[in-house]
């Protein structure tokens, strides 16, 4: 990828890195390099830099990747991989847990179990950070994010660390409402509970999870969201898509509803599959099913034409 950035960027005391590869980064193991990536060195550092950057230089911010897919062009500006320093998880009080953005979701569940804290256990069972888990109120058996939310931190376009609480997130299914802010931790209340009885529910829970979907793989997890009154996965099936492939892009075997990387495939691939998985449940049920997997960058196209 060139570079586009027509403005010098700000001195910071983290690391910035350019024309960086992403695709180890991301679960798919697909997709295009960032023109810069930016690695803050705490939340200061962070607040600085988007104080002082140029406002012609967009911003994308990445996690873990377990529910991302990066075109193959890439990401023009600067993206920002919030490093450990972002992922401190404590207790505040019996029943409540602060944790970092950059923290997975499955050490929180950790955490808050040794620590007593029962309500959180289904977080274990979502393959990502907490930022991610904020921007999609991302959920599982039965519980969201917006069940156990007290109040997040964000850094708004300004670069002022500002506190959020429920009102201000906005939650609905798979999507919370707050725009150009960067999530830096939040708040989850939980109940008091006893660590072994918390554990087991939790073990109970990823055993599941690997029974019924294909965690093993190279994949971005849940791709479509389940359309009102419908499972995706089930409409998925039944327009004869279970196995479908593209490239080396496959639906899966073992569960419609995701999408994985069986060997070399491209983003491309990938939502191109994607896309004819659309078209085929459209054609059969007259129901377009909404991508839960977020999609981001410049079709390859788009850069080598």
């Amino acid at each position: 990828m060139t570079t586009s950035l027509q403005s010098p960027l700000p001195a910071i005391r983290g690391t910035y890195a350019e024309t960086a590869s992403l695709k180890d980064l991301v679960w798919f193991r697909a997709g295009g390099p960032a023109e810069t990536l930016l690695r803050p060195a705490d939340i200061n550092d962070l607040c600085a830099f988007i104080a002082a950057k140029p406002a012609d230089v967009p911003v994308t911010v990445i996690g873990v990747g377990s529910n991302l897919l990066i075109r193959d062009g890439g990401i023009p500006g600067v993206v920002i991989r919030l490093p450990g320093a972002f992922g401190r998880i404590e207790p505040v009080s019996e029943t409540m847990i602060r944790a970092g953005a950059a923290a997975l979701d499955a050490a929180v569940a950790r955490a808050a179990a040794d620590a007593g804290i029962a309500g959180l256990e289904f977080l274990r069972g979502i393959p990502g950070t907490i930022g991610g888990a904020l921007t999609m109120n991302a959920g599982c058996y039965g519980t969201e994010i917006k069940d156990v939310f007290v109040e997040a931190r964000a850094v708004d376009s300004r670069g002022r660390l500002v506190t959020l609480g429920p009102a201000e997130m906005g939650f609905t299914y798979r999507h919370s409402l707050p725009q150009g802010m960067i999530f830096v931790d939040a708040v989850l209340q939980g109940t008091q509970g006893e660590p072994e009885a918390i554990r087991a529910r939790m073990e109970a829970l990823v055993a599941q999870r690997e029974s019924t979907q294909p965690v093993r793989s190279k994949t971005g997890g849940s791709t479509f969201k389940n359309p009102p009154g419908h499972k995706a996965w089930q409409l998925i099936d039944e327009a004869g898509c279970r196995g479908l492939m593209h490239g080396a892009a496959q639906v899966s075997e073992k569960h419609c509803n995701f999408l994985i990387n069986t060997g070399n495939a491209s983003a491309t691939d990938i939502e191109a599959l994607g896309e004819e998985v659309r078209a085929r449940v459209q054609a059969k049920f007259g129901i377009q099913l909404e991508w839960e997997i977020k999609r981001i960058g410049r079709p390859l196209k788009d850069v080598t034409s």
